[in-house]
Order: structure tokens, then C-alpha cells, then sequence
């Protein structure tokens, strides 16, 4: 796929620049990253969760332009079959296009109490009930895959579409300093240790503090 663009904001804060940006990876497409200033709306209405819909992250190859991070996800499935971004068993594809439409559509207390920041950390940080049953309900996915599949990802030894979705709250749960059960820290630590992950993690480290709204309660 040449001539591919992916649009991103931050890679500091942004969970969903993360989410496009891992789903382009594990398509294994080359692509250029082209990433919009925190003063522009769309990027804003992404790391300050101003809107239900982002325009950022979007993929443009040629005349086609995809935003969502779910409609990215099925393009890419679609121009590169082979890539695995969703199991080959039907049953497996069907979980993990639910589990996957449940984090983007879900969790809001969890992005609102946690916002992702990659450079930042708060041990000792209190969560607040809200927020605690959105985390429940991520590490019981978790480990009803990791059960299921036989890890150490979320449908077994290859990264997917599902992986991808749930790569951001691996970080906010590492800057937060959340308290797992031992399958979800072992998920957590295998996923930030892939080197997609690493790869972001270190652009992130470089990036200017831009957005001081994302750390003024903290």
C-alpha cells in the first residue's frame, strides 16, 4: 500500500492515535505519519474527549479516506486479509469485533478518571468508583480471553484488531499505577513490551508537554 498516510495527534496523549497507529502496524502496510497540531479542533476533541467522534486518527491511501478507528480496522482487514488484525475462526472474529465495539464505544469513566499520559506517573493515585467498575470489566475481558485464547495476547500468540483497541488502557493503567490480578499485570506487561509498543512509548517520551488541561488535576 504506498502513498498511505495516517493523521495523528499526539503520541503522548493520544489513546486513539495509538489505536490507528498499532492497526497500520500490525497490517504490516508502510505508511507516513503525518501529526496535526494539539491546536487543531479535531486533535483537540480527541485528547480532551470533546466529542463522541474523532476525526483523528484517519488513513488516507490515494482517493480513500477513512476515519474511526474501527472503520480503519476493517479497510485494513479488507486490503490485507492476511495481516491477522481478526482470527481466522468465525467464532474468535465475532468476540473480537464485540470486545473490540465495546472499548470504542464504552468505558467512559475509565477515559474521563485515567486520561492516557505516557510520560506521567501517580503511584499511590485513587480511583474512584466510576471509574473501578469500567477497570473490572477491562481485566475481566482480559482474562476470559487470555483463558480462552492462551495468551499471551488477547487471541492468542499474534496481535489483533483487539489488541490494538485495548493497547492505550495498558498505559493509563501503568501511569495510574492501577492494581491488577496477576493475568492482566502479565497481559499488560506483554503488551507494553512488544516493539510497536516500545516504538511509540519512545516518540512519546520526546514529545513537548503541550496540553496543560490533561494535567491540571493531577
Amino acid at each position: 500500500m504506498a502513498g498511505v498516510t495516517l493523521t495523528i495527534a499526539s503520541k503522548n496523549y493520544g489513546s486513539w492515535s495509538l489505536r490507528g497507529w498499532l492497526l497500520c502496524k500490525i497490517a504490516g502496510i508502510e505508511f507516513d505519519e503525518h501529526a496535526v497540531s494539539a491546536d487543531d479542533p479535531n486533535a483537540r476533541a480527541e485528547l480532551l474527549l470533546l466529542s463522541p467522534s474523532f476525526l483523528v486518527p484517519s488513513l488516507t491511501n490515494g482517493s480513500v479516506k477513512v476515519w474511526d478507528t474501527l472503520a480503519i480496522a476493517e479497510y485494513l482487514n479488507e486490503t490485507k486479509p492476511d495481516a491477522g488484525l481478526l482470527p481466522k475462526d468465525a467464532a474468535a472474529r465475532a468476540h473480537c469485533r464485540a470486545i473490540a465495539g465495546e472499548m470504542h464505544s464504552g468505558f467512559s469513566n475509565l477515559r474521563s478518571a485515567l486520561p492516557m499520559n505516557i510520560k506521567a506517573s501517580y503511584p499511590g493515585f485513587k480511583v474512584w468508583q466510576g471509574a473501578q467498575a469500567d477497570i473490572d470489566r477491562v481485566t475481566a475481558i482480559w482474562r476470559e480471553c487470555i483463558k480462552k485464547y492462551g495468551g499471551p495476547y488477547l487471541f492468542g500468540k499474534q496481535l489483533t484488531l483487539a489488541d490494538a483497541m485495548y493497547a492505550p488502557v495498558c498505559s493509563r493503567f501503568t501511569t495510574y499505577n492501577v492494581k491488577l490480578d496477576d493475568v492482566s499485570a502479565a497481559y499488560c506487561k506483554a503488551m507494553l513490551a512488544t516493539p510497536f509498543m516500545q516504538e511509540w512509548i519512545e516518540a512519546a517520551k520526546k514529545e513537548p508537554d503541550e496540553l496543560e488541561e490533561l494535567d491540571v488535576e493531577f
